[in-house]
């Protein structure tokens, strides 16, 4: 059997949280039946749906026989040290990996597509393999959670898994209110960075100077 990798990422213009990334597998030609788009709606990348829908939709994921997916995340240290880039493009190589590790296919029948922005390795787009596979075409596209289901699929499972946990995180740093806006620069966040200081989760190689005062 052939299968569909899609690999998509969430939290990478936030100024706190991790960047997330996941990577999911539907068998080649794969589409959830009349039955299930009747009971979620018509399957979009995680940005057009509601907050409700996209859970709906996660969970439908987690118990479905013919999809499978991991994911990967880093933190705000790390991605300091290498930059946003660096560490979305480490996440989805380490989602990818742990994908393939669980043994549901190997890199023999599979094709892989990311959003565009996220790159296995490197932008040649090749996945060193140390089992003996010389390389693994990943093809990186524009807008891909709009023209690849299985990217969609793992927009979805990212958002929810970082949406999740920022309201974990909002419980420790209740005055930042990311339960509210997740990490990302609204007025209300850089207001409550200005009267804080930054917290242990919070990058700051991406606040600005006002912010830091």
């Amino acid at each position: 059997m052939k299968w569909i990798v899609g690999i998509d990422e969430v939290g990478r213009g936030a100024l706190a949280g991790p960047v997330v990334v996941a990577a999911a597998a539907v068998p080649k030609g794969f589409r959830f039946k009349k039955s299930e788009i009747k009971k979620l709606g018509t399957l979009k990348d995680s940005k057009k749906l509601s907050a409700a829908q996209r859970e709906k939709w996660f969970a439908h994921f987690k118990n479905h026989p013919q999809l499978s997916f991991m994911l990967a995340r880093v933190y705000p240290r790390r991605i300091e040290a290498i930059n946003i880039s660096g560490a979305a493009n480490l996440a989805a190589f380490r989602a990818f990996g742990r994908l393939v590790k669980a043994g549901q296919f190997s890199l023999r029948n599979c094709e892989v597509y990311l959003d565009g922005g996220l790159f296995l390795k490197s932008k040649k787009d090749q996945l060193k393999s140390a089992k003996g596979i010389k390389s693994i075409k990943a093809t990186t596209i524009i807008k891909g959670d709009e023209k690849i289901p299985a990217i969609a699929i793992a927009s979805i499972i990212a958002k929810v898994t970082r949406d999740r946990f920022m309201r974990r995180l909002a419980q420790k740093y209740a005055v930042y209110g990311f339960d509210v806006h997740k990490g990302y620069a609204t007025a209300a966040h850089r207001k409550a960075i200005a009267a804080h200081g930054p917290s242990a989760a919070h990058r700051l190689t991406f606040l600005t100077a006002t912010d830091k005062l």
